[in-house]
């Protein structure tokens, strides 16, 4: 004989079942808001270009004011380091970080717009500040980065990890991208964010973004490329990008600059360094699509769960109604 559904088991079910669809449901909100690591995606077609394993290595201090620059991995001396890929002349060339002042002069002041969606540049609108443009302005050094070095590019597996270490200069320095002119900007490097900032930039890669600078004056920005490579060697570099902003900005007083920011001294980051490099986000996305299915499918069995013995409590009652009233009828 069936033992009896009594109130205290048909109180216990419903509440292990209710705790299991809250831990679902926990899970898939957390799940949910999880960040992942930025993704630099390429926001605009027609940005294609090759670079030849021959372009050389220039020697001797430079000041790049208008023209396309690119930032990117490279190896000199089969020794993964970060360059400047300068692409202002006739015939493109490699430099020295150490040896290439980036000038952004006066014509790039521009007026932040009076829209919330700019609020992550911490600038009042109205303010004038200083913008390397996405889209390129003649007048305007056009300054992106590439991961398209022949070498890098047969080396690496899969992409390379940005990273912004930090930055010394007068004001902030925030590079963002935006796709068109009606898509949200989607903000990779702050200056007043206190942590290191990674972004992802996959293989043959060659991406330009908008970079604000909210005062005139020398600034210090360390820069982190690292990856792993197909043979299973990890490589990681740091260097210190200068950057003379306005037009009456010396640039002896940008070469002569020094700061003390983390990592920047040397060239190879510390295992810390490496391990605080953020995994690729298309790797993270899988991740979170995964373990979205999994609570998804939690809360689908505790809600089939809950079906089930609803019905069955149901039937169970039914029977004993029939079977107390045969009893009566008796």
């Amino acid at each position: 004989m069936e033992e009896p559904v009594t109130a205290g088991r048909a109180r216990r079910r419903p509440r292990t079942i209710s705790a299991i669809l809250r831990c679902a449901v926990a899970t898939v909100i957390v799940l949910a808001t999880t960040q992942t690591p930025a993704r630099a995606e390429e926001p605009t077609p027609g940005l294609g270009q090759s670079i030849a394993a021959d372009q050389p290595l220039a020697t001797g201090r430079a000041e790049l004011a208008t023209g396309h620059v690119d930032i990117g991995p490279r190896y000199v001396d089969n020794q993964w380091t970060v360059l400047i890929h300068d692409g202002t002349q006739a015939r493109p060339v490699w430099r020295d970080p150490d040896e290439a002042l980036i000038r952004v002069s006066d014509a790039a002041l521009q007026t932040v717009p009076d829209d919330p969606a700019y609020a992550f540049l911490g600038v009042d609108a109205g303010k004038r500040v200083y913008v390397v443009p996405q889209v390129q302005n003649q007048n305007v050094i056009w300054l992106g980065w590439n991961t398209q070095d022949p070498r890098v590019m047969q080396t690496i597996d899969r992409g390379v990890t940005l990273t912004l270490l930090g930055v010394r200069g007068p004001g902030n320095l925030t590079t963002y991208l935006q796709s068109g002119n009606f898509a949200a900007p989607q903000p990779l490097w702050r200056s007043a964010e206190p942590t290191a900032q990674p972004f992802w930039a996959e293989v043959n890669t060659h991406t330009h973004a908008n970079w604000v600078f909210t005062a005139p004056g020398v600034y210090l920005v360390a820069v982190r490329a690292s990856a792993d490579l197909i043979n299973g060697e990890a490589v990681s570099a740091t260097r210190t990008l200068r950057f003379a902003v306005g037009d009456t900005t010396s640039a002896e007083a940008a070469f002569a600059a020094t700061a003390d920011i983390p990592a920047a001294a040397g060239q190879t980051a510390t295992d810390e360094d490496r391990a605080a490099a953020d995994e690729p986000a298309g790797t993270s996305t899988s991740l979170l699509l995964i373990a979205l299915a999994g609570a998804a499918a939690l809360l689908a069995v505790g809600l089939v769960l809950l079906l089930l013995r609803g019905r069955g409590a149901k039937r169970r009652a039914e029977q004993e109604r029939t079977s107390a009233l045969s009893e009566g009828q008796r």
